[in-house]
């Protein structure tokens, strides 16, 4: 595993008024950071070509970073609150690992349908895009936790299994490699989606789907520790990723319905 890029040390006067001695360059930071830059330059060309939009600015990705930063945090906070109240200063690691996907998801999407709506930018068809941003931030960021040893598997005796530095010498799925994959693989599905589209959301409402259910199945070769609303039998993640599937159905079935009823009153 590579967690740390480089560190550098600071010189005595920056030391004083950071009090810090070195500042370290985190693999996870760094490969976040580079695939919300891959995201934001795509979102940008495809909101330019498809609906004609050459108004989002930069402000606008920056917070949605911060957003994805903080609700990530929150939701990886959350899952043992007692330990960080009863020991905050382990919230000061923001930046080597500790996210939750969904809770960087649940904090964005308000945000950008607000955002979408205030300056008159039509929400379904941005969604659209923005399911397959998602799939390139959300990719790269597995390779993150790959690089800083989070989010690995439960033991394993077959031939894709990895030592991380937190399971003491034994072999575990790499979830990380196995999650960025399945991403990687609904882009695809997506972008062939998107080529033969129906309705304005689709795209959007089957990335949603695919990826609850993926994340869902995927929960099961998990080994590293998080939270459970049944202990060991189902996750917080697997809860949000049934009720994102149930309503994502529930929307999909919606629009689907209405586009055969104008085709038959037309």
């Amino acid at each position: 595993m590579f967690p740390e890029i480089f560190s550098f040390s600071l010189p005595d006067f920056l030391s004083r008024i950071l009090g810090m001695q070195e500042i370290t360059i985190y693999s996870y930071a760094a490969l976040i950071a580079l695939g919300t830059l891959v995201a934001a330059i795509y979102t940008k060309r495809r909101a330019k070509k498809e609906l004609g939009i050459s108004n989002l600015s930069n402000t606008f990705f920056y917070c949605i970073f911060i957003a994805g930063f903080v609700g990530g945090k929150l939701f990886y906070y959350l899952q043992d609150p007692l330990l960080y109240l009863q020991n905050p200063s382990l919230m000061s690691d923001n930046f080597s690992g500790g996210f939750v996907f969904y809770g960087s998801f649940v904090v964005i999407i308000p945000y950008v349908i607000w955002y979408l709506k205030r300056h008159k930018i039509p929400v379904l068809p941005m969604l659209d895009i923005f399911a397959i941003t998602t799939t390139i931030v959300h990719a790269i960021g597995r390779l993150g936790c790959f690089a800083a040893g989070c989010c690995y598997g439960s033991p394993t005796e077959s031939g894709f299994g990895l030592v991380f530095p937190e399971t003491q010498n034994m072999e575990v799925h790499p979830t990380q490699l196995y999650e960025s994959s399945m991403i990687f693989t609904i882009m695809l599905i997506l972008l062939l989606v998107k080529k033969h589209q129906q309705f304005k959301g689709q795209v959007f409402l089957i990335y949603l789907m695919l990826y609850a259910f993926g994340r869902g199945v995927l929960e099961l070769f998990r080994g590293d520790e998080r939270g459970f609303i049944i202990d060991n039998l189902f996750s917080h993640s697997q809860f949000i990723a049934l009720c994102l599937i149930s309503i994502s159905a529930y929307f999909y079935y919606k629009f689907y319905k209405q586009i055969n009823i104008n085709t038959l009153n037309t």
